[in-house]
């Protein structure tokens, strides 16, 4: 009868040990999920990296995506991921103020020309920082929106022509233009084509690949090459989930981390140039490059932007005078 037990006990401790590590079995399938519609780039990045870790792990991880916010939104993403709702989640942290009180630093108005640049700064400000915001998942990607720009009935060609001027806005974007003496308007993307034929506003401010992707070309014939700030976006994964993957599909991830990052700057940018080659052929529309010194007013009036962010971040503990030296310094490394 002992020997009985103690063969029953064996069998049960094996199988439950078996039982205890279901990933290391079989295929493994992750759900990533995603916000925006899935033709915008945080989507096209998301088909990309699904690609690459399928084809990296030999088929061994499937990846399921989430476009459109089908299985998570914008607002609840990172808590759904931390949650286990989805094993992966691209954010906006510009969407949860106060949430990312370090890696926000990217969407002040401090001069980056690219995404590429940008996404590339972020990425390495994450390394070196380590900022307590990810603590508790685990991030797999970093990049940015292509800088926003303003796209415009009239021409914008001094910072003079801001004043009152109604375009439409959100986030750090309408705390630029009011800076400017602008008026921002808040309304979703969706809602301005009809806002600019009835006149209610003037324009917008966003990055140019929606000249093409919306059709802002057809109500925008004036573009004036702004730059002003771009948005920071991250992937993340549940990190329970990182970690029962067997250790060379999570190596496979690592390794793709800077080249995903890197990867979606470049598309970006290739994707505006691509837009507004397209704004110019098919509808004339004439773009606006602002000299030096209208710049540095510009500089100047957006300052103050720059100190909010560093007080805000000085209290929820982030060294933010290291963390924006960090910014500039880089920046210029990789800024031609």
């Amino acid at each position: 009868m002992f020997r009985m037990i103690l063969a029953i006990g064996v069998c049960c401790l094996v199988f439950g040990c078996l039982g205890a590590s279901p990933a290391l079995a079989g295929p493994i399938t992750l759900r990533y999920a995603n916000f925006p519609p899935a033709s915008t780039f945080p989507c096209v990045q998301m088909e990309r990296w699904k690609k690459e870790v399928e084809k990296r792990t030999d088929g061994q991880v499937s990846i399921e995506t989430y476009p459109g916010g089908t299985l998570l939104g914008a607002k609840n993403m990172l808590r759904g991921v931390m949650k286990g709702q989805a094993d992966i989640g691209c954010l906006c942290m510009s969407y949860q103020p106060g949430v990312f009180p370090m890696t926000t630093v990217a969407e002040l108005p401090v001069g980056f020309a690219s995404s590429a640049v940008a996404s590339r700064v972020l990425y390495e400000l994450y390394r070196m920082h380590t900022p307590k915001e990810f603590a508790k998942v685990k991030v797999l990607a970093l990049f940015t929106s292509a800088p926003t720009n303003i796209m415009s009935r009239v021409p914008v060609r001094s910072i003079t022509d801001f004043t009152g001027l109604e375009l439409r806005a959100s986030g750090m974007a309408s705390r630029v233009l009011d800076r400017l003496g602008a008026t921002p308007v808040s309304m979703p993307m969706p809602e301005t084509p009809e806002a600019l034929q009835k006149g209610l506003v003037k324009g917008l401010m966003s990055s140019l690949e929606v000249m093409q992707d919306m059709n802002f070309a057809e109500y925008c014939p004036y573009v004036t090459r702004t730059d002003f700030q771009v948005y920071p976006f991250a992937v993340i994964m549940n990190k329970r989930a990182f970690d029962r993957l067997p250790v060379a599909v999570q190596k496979v991830l690592d390794d793709l981390i800077l080249e995903q990052s890197v990867w979606t700057g470049r598309y970006m940018d290739e994707h505006v140039l691509d837009s507004l080659a397209w704004s110019q052929k098919t509808y004339g529309v004439e773009t606006i490059t602002l000299d030096r010194e209208q710049h540095a007013l510009m500089q100047e009036k957006l300052a103050p932007l720059i100190e909010e962010w560093k007080a805000k971040a000085t209290d929820k503990g982030v060294d933010a005078e290291a963390v924006l030296a960090d910014l500039y310094r880089l920046r210029d490394t990789y800024q031609p």
